[in-house]
């Protein structure tokens, strides 16, 4: 490692979703092209990807993952059939982590119709001509220990080793048991030789993160003294209609208007921040 690497101190933003709707795409697209935004985790299952994917082409120096899904609106890519324990009686996903993870705590989900769903989506990725430098998952479910292994067994099967480590300041249940399956998680990459950011945020701020609160939390960040650090953000834009389905209660639009804004770009400069993506963290 040189002098140089070691001096490296790595910011990565990366923008969820990608795909989930025709104008989230575009406003990833765009707080990359002008704005902060070095990485995108792209969203198969959406209704946008099938239009979209073609456009990361045109984006070289976007880094991209795949936001691997098991729970949500949008269907899975195979049949009831071929993965049942993933899907309620009218073979749709669940909705949330909230009912996935009591079914994966009581042995109701098969690691199998998980390993056979991952795959597909990371085949359709595949098939798009996309390069993937990363895995996560939609609502954060490789946190969970089976999701978790399934992750690390697909992505070593197709040479990809950097994984998100979510975390969480918050000091609820939610946020002690994220906590500690993030240390959990560190672990067990550090294990296996995959590569995460040292610091991270957006999961307590996830789809609030506007102008002020993004420059807080670029600050912490740089606090920790972290060589690597990843900002998660949901950049959409103003009025998408097909947003409408998604009742997150996010406020896209005014991320997409924060990554835009010079003094978020001024701010990671003076905090001695380098933009990154997920390939750049094998250096540091």
């Amino acid at each position: 490692m040189t002098d140089n690497a070691v001096s490296r101190k790595l910011l990565i933003v990366n923008a969820d979703d990608y795909g989930l709707t025709v104008g989230v795409s575009r406003a990833i697209l765009h707080a990359h092209r002008a704005g902060v935004v070095t990485s995108t985790s792209v969203l198969t299952l959406a209704p946008g990807f099938e239009k979209t994917a073609h456009w990361l082409h045109d984006a070289p120096e976007l880094g991209v993952g795949a936001h691997l899904a098991a729970v949500g609106e949008d269907p899975p890519l195979l049949s009831a059939r071929e993965v049942p324990t993933l899907v309620d009686k009218k073979g749709k996903l669940w909705l949330s982590w909230r009912q996935f993870l009591p079914r994966a705590a009581a042995g109701r989900i098969d690691p199998d119709d998980l390993r056979r769903e991952f795959a597909a989506q990371l085949q359709k990725l595949d098939d798009a001509g996309l390069r993937i430098d990363h895995l996560d998952t939609h609502q954060n479910l490789h946190l969970w220990p089976m999701v978790r292994d399934v992750v690390f067994e697909l992505g070593e099967q197709r040479g990809i080793r950097a994984v998100r480590v979510t975390r969480s300041a918050a000091r609820t249940g939610v946020g002690l048991v994220v906590s500690r399956l993030a240390r959990d998680l560190e672990r067990h990459a550090n294990r296996r030789g995959w590569v995460y950011p040292e610091a991270s945020t957006g999961l307590d701020e996830a789809g609030n993160l506007e102008l002020a609160a993004m420059l807080a939390a670029i600050g912490r960040l740089a606090a920790t003294g972290a060589r690597s650090a990843e900002l998660a953000t949901h950049p959409g834009e103003h009025g998408d209609p097909d947003l409408v389905r998604y009742e997150w209660e996010y406020r896209w639009a005014y991320e997409l208007d924060a990554l835009c804004r010079a003094s978020v770009r001024h701010a990671i400069e003076d905090l001695g921040f380098e933009l990154a993506t997920f390939a750049d963290l094998a250096e540091v």
